[in-house]
This record gives C-alpha cells, structure tokens and sequence, in this order.
C-alpha cells in the first residue's frame, strides 16, 4: 500500500469517479479512480491537489481518492 500525490482532471459525481494525473507522471493519466464518499463533490474542482492511495501499486482499479487539499 502506498500513498501519492495527484491533480484532479475531471470528476463524475454520479459515480464519483476521478480521473487523476500523477504528480510523478505528466503524460499519464489514470481514469475511474474511485473517490471517497465523504469528500463532499463541491470540493472536487479540476485542478485541486489530491491524496490517493493505492492498495496494489499495479493496479489503478484498487487505488481511491481519500483527500483533496491546496
């Protein structure tokens, strides 16, 4: 398990769902990332610095959004 650093690219509320980029990749980006439901969704504007943890490091389906700070 690991924790990253990430931007918020886009953000789908209905199934509150992130697409992120890495702030070690600038080329990639990892979509369906899911976000935490506590995470009110006003506060997932794109652009915003966000805290992602991933359970499997090969595998972005088992990472989740936990936290979005500035």
């Amino acid at each position: 398990m690991s924790l990253r650093k990430a931007i918020l690219k886009s953000f789908n509320p209905g199934d509150y769902r992130a697409t992120i980029q890495l702030s070690s990749s600038h080329k990639v980006y990892l979509e369906g990332v899911a976000v935490a439901r506590n995470l009110p969704a006003a506060e997932m504007a794109v652009g915003r610095k966000l805290a992602v943890v991933f359970f499997d490091e090969h595998n972005a389906r088992e990472a989740v959004v936990v936290a979005v700070y500035t």
